[in-house]
C-alpha cells in the first residue's frame, strides 16, 4: 500500500494487540499465562547470553514478546471466504492445508499469515482458520438442522463488510478506516454467552461433536485460543500449576532438542462458561483455552517425511515425562546438530556474509563449498523459523479440550480442492516458501545464481 493508506503491517499489529487485549479481558487466565511466558522467556535470555545476541542479530528478539497465533472456527464457504478478504488488509494470507477429519475432528484448515520474511519480522500473527465439515454429520436432519442455522446467521457487521468493499475498492485504508476495520473485526471473534438455538438443538449437536456445536451455535466465530511464544516450553509446562494453571497432560511435537524442529505445543484446559440458551434454558459451554508455542527451525520435504515417520513410531503416553523421554529416543535417528541438517537436506537455513565474508568476495560462487565457508567464518546460517503448524499436534490440542468422542465419521475424504473452492483461492505451499526464502539468501551471498 502507498500514502495515504496504513499499511498492512500496521492494521495486523493493531489488530492482533486488540485481540490479545479483548482475549485477556474475556479469558483472565490468559493474562495470568503471558506473565509466565515472560518470566521464563527473560530467564532462558538472561541465563544464555548467547541465545539473546544471536536472536538480536537475527532481527528476531524484538518479535519475541509480539509473536502470537489464534484460532478460530467457520461454519460456511462465505465466512471463509470473507474472512481471506479481511486478512488480505491485514497481508496475511492462506498457507498450508491442515485435514484434522483423519485425527476424528470434523474440520479442514490453513494457516492466513505474513509471506514475506519481511513482513514477518514486522508482525508474524497468525490465524489458524478451519472450516466446519457438514458432511461428516452421520444424521442427515441434524445435518440440515446445522446448515440452516448457519445460513441464517451473519458473522459479519455491516460495517465489516462495508470496510472490505471500501479497503478494496480504494486499494488501502486511511488511518481512521483502518482503525474501524479493527473494532469492526473484534466483533466477529467476540465471546457471546447467547447462544442462537434451544438447549436440545445444542445438545444433539454437541453430542454428534463439540466442536460441532461451538461453530453452529453462536452467532459469531468466538477466538477458541491465543498463543505466545515462548523459548522453553518445558519450564512452562512445569510451572503453569504454581501459577493456577492446569496444563494439558503431554506436550505435542517434537521433543527437547538441540536443534529445535518445527513446532511444540501445549495449553491450558478448557474453561467451562456459562451460556443461555433461546429457549430460556441455562447451561455451560467448553471451548476457549489458552497454549503455549516454541518455534524451532522449517524442515524440507524430506526432513518433514522422516520427523512424520518417527512421531508415528513413537506414539504417546500419558505421562508428560515419560512421553518427552520416549520421543528422545525415537528420536535419535534424527540428526541434532546443524552441520548434519544442512548437509543432509533435512531443514531450511538462511545464510548471509560474515564482515570477513564480504571481504572476500572471491570465495562466493555457485560451486562454492558452504560449509566450509562456515567453518571459516566467512559465512553465517541459521535456521528458518517455521511459521506454520502440525496436523497431528493441532489435534491433540483441540482433542485434551474439546474431547476425542465422537458421533461424527472420521473417514471422510480429505479434499483440498473442496477447501480452496470454499476459499475461493489456492493456499500457498509452505514448503516451496521456505525453500524461496533459503534460494533468496544463498543468491544475494552470491551462491546460487
Amino acid at each position: 500500500m502507498s500514502e495515504p493508506w496504513v499499511s498492512s503491517d500496521s492494521i495486523r499489529t493493531a489488530f492482533s494487540q486488540a485481540m490479545s487485549t479483548m482475549y485477556q479481558r474475556e479469558v483472565p487466565q490468559y493474562g495470568t499465562l503471558l506473565q509466565l511466558v515472560a518470566e521464563v522467556n527473560q530467564h532462558c535470555l538472561n541465563a544464555d547470553p548467547g541465545l539473546r545476541e544471536a536472536l538480536r542479530d537475527r532481527d528476531e528478539l524484538a518479535r519475541l514478546g509480539v509473536e502470537r497465533h489464534g484460532a478460530i472456527r467457520v461454519g460456511t464457504a462465505d465466512e471463509l471466504a470473507f474472512l481471506r478478504r479481511i486478512f488480505a488488509l491485514m497481508g496475511m494470507y492462506p498457507v498450508g492445508y491442515y485435514d484434522l477429519a483423519v485425527a476424528s475432528v470434523p474440520v479442514h484448515a490453513t494457516a492466513f499469515r505474513p509471506i514475506a520474511a519481511e513482513r514477518l519480522q514486522r508482525n508474524p500473527f497468525r490465524l489458524f482458520t478451519s472450516l466446519l465439515r457438514l458432511e461428516l454429520i452421520d444424521d442427515p436432519a441434524l445435518r440440515q438442522r446445522a446448515a440452516d442455522l448457519l445460513a441464517r446467521r451473519d458473522i459479519f457487521t455491516p460495517r465489516c463488510r462495508e470496510l472490505v468493499a471500501q479497503g478494496e475498492a480504494q486499494g488501502g485504508l486511511d488511518a481512521a478506516q483502518a482503525d474501524a476495520l479493527v473494532s469492526a473485526v473484534l466483533e466477529t471473534f467476540r465471546w457471546h454467552q447467547h447462544t442462537t438455538v434451544d438447549r436440545s438443538t445444542y445438545l444433539a449437536l454437541h453430542q454428534q461433536h463439540r466442536l460441532i456445536a461451538d461453530v453452529v451455535c453462536f452467532p459469531g466465530c468466538h477466538i477458541n485460543h491465543l498463543t505466545p511464544r515462548t523459548l522453553d516450553i518445558d519450564s512452562v509446562q512445569a510451572q503453569m500449576p504454581a501459577f493456577g494453571i492446569t496444563p494439558k497432560a503431554i506436550i505435542e511435537g517434537p521433543p527437547r532438542r538441540a536443534c529445535p524442529i518445527l513446532l511444540r505445543q501445549t495449553s491450558f484446559k478448557a474453561l467451562d462458561e456459562p451460556v443461555h440458551f433461546t429457549d430460556h434454558a441455562a447451561g455451560t459451554h467448553t471451548a476457549r483455552f489458552g497454549e503455549i508455542e516454541q518455534r524451532g527451525g522449517a524442515l524440507t520435504a524430506a526432513g518433514r517425511a522422516l520427523y512424520d515417520r518417527l512421531l508415528a513410531d513413537a506414539g504417546s503416553l500419558e505421562s508428560n515425562a515419560a512421553h518427552q523421554a520416549h520421543l528422545r529416543d525415537v528420536f535419535r535417528a534424527f540428526p541434532d546438530d546443524h552441520a548434519a541438517l544442512r548437509q543432509q537436506g533435512l531443514a531450511f537455513y538462511q545464510y548471509r556474509l560474515t564482515d570477513a565474508g564480504r571481504a572476500a568476495p572471491q570465495r562466493f560462487h555457485p560451486f562454492a563449498d558452504r560449509e566450509a565457508l562456515i567453518a571459516e567464518g566467512l559465512l553465517d546460517a541459521w535456521p528458518i523459523v517455521y511459521e506454520d503448524f502440525l496436523p497431528v499436534s493441532a489435534a491433540g490440542i483441540f482433542q485434551s479440550n474439546l474431547g476425542s468422542e465422537s458421533g461424527a465419521r472420521a473417514a471422510g475424504r480429505s479434499s483440498r480442492a473442496q477447501f480452496e473452492a470454499a476459499l475461493g483461492a489456492t493456499v500457498n505451499d509452505e514448503i516451496a516458501l521456505y525453500a524461496a526464502a533459503e534460494a533468496d539468501s544463498l543468491r544475494a551471498c552470491g551462491l546460487l545464481r
